[in-house]
């Protein structure tokens, strides 16, 4: 074992095969932890090795290779349970498993009990939602189970996150968003913004996010955007609208996909990320004071503008791809508001 005078403190290179350790005492033993930042000797030391010095460092205590919540999270996504998810679920689950790789990836498994689990979950609720908390709860006991199917958990010991329970809260119907927001939406944003070609993919076909986010210019054939929702699997051929037409065209092709990265941070260009693109519209709903407005509801608002043009449940469905009772779930609020204004029309 050497040193080396280009090592930084507690980073050893082993002389039989030059792998890179850290090494420190804890509690009078030595800890040896195989590095994933390697590189050949005489070369320069780059940053991710002090990245991963500081990160150890600052760690209860260091994790041998391959036995970390981010080792689990990388088995995971490798295997079979995680690739057979249908692409909406996996999505769904890529919302979590990133902020669990930041904040816990250093952690052994074992270190994670159950009191520890509960308070983030209460976390979690305070900084965004009850609803999200209880998600990113599901999804952690997910990745504790995978844990517990790699030996990273003894017998004895219990999936912390498994059993507790879900925070209970009021849930709140989805509205449409009124025409007043949509227009101050289309004011703030000018055609050719990300913002603006996202928010009239998300209106004009009516469909989920993550749908809209896989959207490619080879599925533009004339006016015409086909596609395969990944929740359900159903086939689409969905003509554009005028607002939809003319954000296309003023959208730069930067890459196979309508949507793409910022090219000022990526260095290839690729399909916009759902947390990039969630962040970048919760801005701008902020900005116009749409808060109580998230992009779900312009499916809701989609179906309702078909309502109200005389559009019956299968003409709707048609282009959101839902089944008859959905299509009436998402436009409740818009027929009864209809129906109880002829309703009062019909007293005078």
């Amino acid at each position: 074992m050497t040193k080396g005078k280009d090592l930084p403190s507690y980073i050893h290179r082993r002389k039989r095969d030059g792998v890179l350790l850290f090494r420190k005492r804890y509690a009078g033993k030595i800890v040896e932890v195989r590095l994933e930042t390697q590189f050949a000797e005489g070369e320069p030391v780059p940053f991710a090795l002090h990245q991963e010095r500081e990160r150890l460092l600052n760690a209860p205590t260091p994790v041998r290779g391959g036995g970390d919540v981010a080792a689990v999270i990388r088995a995971y996504r490798a295997a079979s349970k995680y690739r057979d998810l249908k692409r909406r679920t996996r999505d769904d689950y890529e919302r979590h498993l990133p902020y669990f790789e930041q904040k816990l990836g250093h952690l052994a498994p074992r270190q994670i009990e159950r009191h520890h689990v509960i308070a983030w979950r209460d976390a979690w609720a305070k900084q965004t939602s009850p609803h999200f908390a209880n998600y990113r709860l599901r999804v952690m006991s997910i990745v504790m189970e995978h844990a517990k199917d790699m030996g990273l958990l003894r017998k004895s010991e219990e999936n912390p996150a498994k059993g507790i329970k879900s925070l209970k809260y009021e849930k709140q119907d989805r509205e449409p968003w009124p025409e007043a927001k949509i227009a101050a939406f289309r004011s703030a944003y000018a055609y050719g913004t990300r913002e603006r070609t996202l928010f009239e993919l998300l209106l004009g076909t009516g469909q989920r996010i993550g749908d809209v986010l896989r959207m490619q210019w080879g599925h533009i054939t004339d006016d015409t955007i086909l596609l395969r929702q990944g929740k359900t699997g159903t086939r689409l051929e969905i003509p554009v609208t005028q607002h939809l037409a003319t954000a296309l065209a003023a959208t730069e092709r930067r890459s196979l996909f309508i949507l793409t990265k910022d090219m000022s941070k990526a260095k290839r260009p690729g399909q916009w990320e759902y947390r990039g693109a969630a962040d970048a519209m919760r801005a701008a709903r902020v900005a116009i004071g749409a808060e109580a407005y998230d992009l779900h509801g312009l499916r809701y608002t989609a179906a309702s503008e078909l309502l109200l043009a005389g559009c019956d449940d299968e003409l709707i469905a048609s282009v959101t791809g839902q089944s008859a009772a959905m299509v009436r779930h998402y436009t409740r609020h818009i027929r009864q508001r209809v129906r109880a204004r002829q309703a009062q029309e019909k007293r005078t």
